[in-house]
């Protein structure tokens, strides 16, 4: 998988975010939305952003609503109200804003498979065995797009990029 050095991840495209750094770069914690305001806006959008000059929408919380669904509900959550969100929010902005999910737990949750370049989702106990097909589900595994945000060079990996989901 690519790293990313470049900023465009906070103008553009969506982002799965775990570093602290990395979220401080583009909002401050009031400007930061509820996946239920983000579920509720789909159709709705507002004309200004919270973020970063306008240009981002960072949401907290895709966590929690998979972590308090079993694993196939979990999957089929993803795969149908937050993906068709994403697509919303890209028809709306036409790519020249910045959706950001903060998953503050995200660097323990992600896995990265550098053999398939795929990408999952570890589940919450009780079903903490359980994996999800977040790379599948989200983006269909198109995995020449998604890139690893990285801050400076040789730093560790504090999100994932996606520039156009489909």
């Amino acid at each position: 998988m690519r790293q990313l050095l470049d900023t465009v991840w906070r103008r553009h495209g969506t982002s799965w975010i775990w570093d602290e750094e990395a979220r401080n770069q583009v909002c401050v914690a009031n400007e930061v939305w509820s996946m239920r305001q983000l579920l509720r806006a789909v159709g709705r959008w507002p004309n200004d952003l919270p973020s970063n000059d306008n240009q981002t929408l960072v949401v907290a919380g895709l966590e929690g609503g998979l972590d308090l669904l079993n694993p196939a509900d979990a999957e089929t959550w993803l795969g149908n109200a937050v993906k068709d969100a994403i697509l919303s929010f890209q028809s709306y902005f036409e790519g020249e804003a910045a959706l950001i999910f903060w998953l503050p737990a995200g660097k323990n949750r992600i896995r990265l498979n550098p053999a398939t370049d795929s990408i999952s989702w570890r589940c919450a106990v009780p079903h903490g065995e359980s994996l999800l097909a977040f790379g599948r589900v989200v983006w269909g595994e198109a995995n020449e797009y998604p890139q690893e945000i990285v801050l400076r060079r040789g730093g560790e990996t504090a999100g994932l990029f996606h520039l156009r989901i489909t």
